[in-house]
């Protein structure tokens, strides 16, 4: 298993995009202040010594090299051992809105995009609970089945978006009912649904779900997401430009948050309703409830062992560096990368 063990410093690779803006830029005013001075190919003749290619050729040298730096202090390291322990936790089942009305801005940068963002900390946070995600627009589809592979988790949510739901719509108590025969059958863990909606059910009865779900022993939470005064669906149209969803009729829908549903539902499901707020979308409060649960213990297979691989990576990094130091500005005499 490949992973980082600080994985914030990666963010530094960002500043490559940077570097490369700023050498793009010198190397155009460079050459605006030949053309000033004379023509480009007298300027040429005049120093026969300059090399074009080995300065762009020591640019690519020194950017390598400092991905390669920025990745070692990251703390690339490989699993080497898979040991099987004890472990005690409660069973957590994520449902996400994956529908259009989803897509909406009156919470940046969008509804589902937030929604992402806020439950990727929430994984952070989950310690020895297991977790499982299921996505749901006109039907519910089980992203992730229940587990404690955090890294597979982020991942798996990272890729959301409306596109992998076929079919449009907001079934609540297909994605309650899915979830609900998603836990372990065996365990005797505390089990949750987090369902994180706009509350626009058009399909189905999901107070009813909630409450089936009750008698099986598991809370429904519910997060709504979005503004009760509504706001029109971005969507790009057929010449790719920035539009809004319409009606037959032609009109622009617009999608209110309907906190009413997603109460009821949280008061059939024994769990509470958050409004989603800051940057945390109301998971914080969930989370607390979470951490109530009953805990079980189960056996789980992680590493125990890693054998660290930031050596390399500074080894690379040092030769890259050592090769752009020694390769000069100026031609030599075999005629390579002039």
């Amino acid at each position: 298993m490949f992973q980082f063990s600080h994985r914030e410093y990666l963010y530094a690779l960002a500043l490559i995009a940077a570097f490369t803006f700023f050498f793009v830029w010198m190397r155009a005013s460079h050459r605006r202040r030949i053309r000033r001075f004379g023509d480009l190919e007298l300027v040429g003749r005049l120093t026969p010594g300059a090399s074009k290619r080995k300065p762009l050729l020591k640019f690519i040298l020194l950017m390598l090299g400092f991905a390669l730096v920025v990745t070692g202090v990251a703390g690339p390291r490989f699993g080497t051992k898979l040991e099987e322990q004890k472990r005690s936790g409660s069973e957590i089942i994520i449902a996400l809105d994956v529908s259009n009305s989803m897509m909406a801005e009156d919470i940046q940068p969008s509804r589902l995009e937030r929604a992402k963002q806020a439950l990727s900390r929430l994984i952070d946070r989950l310690g020895d609970n297991k977790i499982g995600l299921i996505v749901f627009a006109g039907e519910a589809y089980t992203q992730l089945p229940i587990t404690t592979d955090y890294v597979s988790a982020k991942m798996f949510l990272s890729t959301i978006s409306p596109d992998i739901v076929p079919v449009q719509g907001t079934a609540i108590g297909k994605a309650i009912e899915l979830a609900t025969n998603s836990f372990s059958p065996t365990s005797e863990a505390g089990k949750a649904i987090v369902v994180i909606t706009d509350g626009e059910n058009h399909e189905d009865n999901p107070v009813q779900a909630a409450k089936t779900a009750l008698e099986r022993g598991v809370n429904v939470h519910t997060i709504g997401v979005g503004s009760l005064q509504g706001t029109p669906i971005p969507v790009r149209n057929a010449a790719g430009q920035r539009d809004f969803i319409k009606d037959r009729a032609g009109n622009v829908v617009m999608t209110h948050l309907d906190e009413k549903t997603l109460q009821e539902v949280a008061v059939a499901g024994k769990g509470i309703y958050v409004r989603a707020a800051a940057a945390n979308m109301g998971l914080n409060n969930v989370y607390e409830e979470i951490h109530k649960l009953e805990k079980s213990e189960y056996d789980a297979k992680i590493y125990t062992d890693f054998a660290e691989m930031f050596q390399w990576f500074f080894g690379a990094a040092f030769l890259l560096l050592l090769a752009e130091l020694l390769i000069s500005d100026r031609k030599n005499k075999f005629g390579i990368f002039t």
